[in-house]
């Protein structure tokens, strides 16, 4: 009798300690980052400058456990040592994050970027960052141009 509760309890110490390991393990051995694709907007794309639809931005975030959140920032991308006066424009600037818990593929399509009317024209840098469930970091940069006579976006 005394060596069959010897055996069960060490079974169930094995087992407890099997389950541990292992749950520990997944969460440490997740070190691949997550994977952006974006399509829009292009390198180099001119984006109108008050456009009231707001810049269309789309993409495709994955991970190969689980995502976590991911943020959009644009800061100018000029140099601030020119001569000329701009005190009716504002060097724009955004900076958003977005929950996306839960997901392990999502595609975002949206406008929640709005360029204000006066918002200083030249060159930008759109930078998506993306972050996963086990806090691996990824992101994607893009160039683009604050322009007064680019074409809207109508999608």
């Amino acid at each position: 009798m005394k060596k069959i509760n010897y055996i069960t309890a060490i079974l169930s110490m094995t087992l407890v300690l099997t389950s541990t390991s292992c749950s520990k393990d997944d969460e440490i051995s997740d070190t691949t980052k997550p994977t952006i694709t974006i399509t829009e907007p292009e390198n180099d794309k001119e984006i109108l400058i008050g456009d009231k639809n707001g810049m269309h931005i789309e993409m495709d975030l994955s991970d190969n456990v689980m995502l976590k959140s991911y943020k959009i920032e644009i800061h100018n991308n000029f140099d601030h040592h020119s001569h000329t006066s701009r005190s009716a424009t504002t060097d724009f600037t955004f900076n958003k994050s977005y929950d996306i818990s839960e997901n392990r593929n999502i595609h975002i399509h949206h406008h929640d970027v709005m360029v204000p009317d006066n918002a200083t024209p030249g060159e930008y840098h759109l930078i998506i960052y993306c972050t996963d469930k086990a806090g691996n970091e990824a992101y994607v940069a893009r160039d683009i141009v604050l322009s007064n006579s680019a074409a809207a976006d109508i999608d």
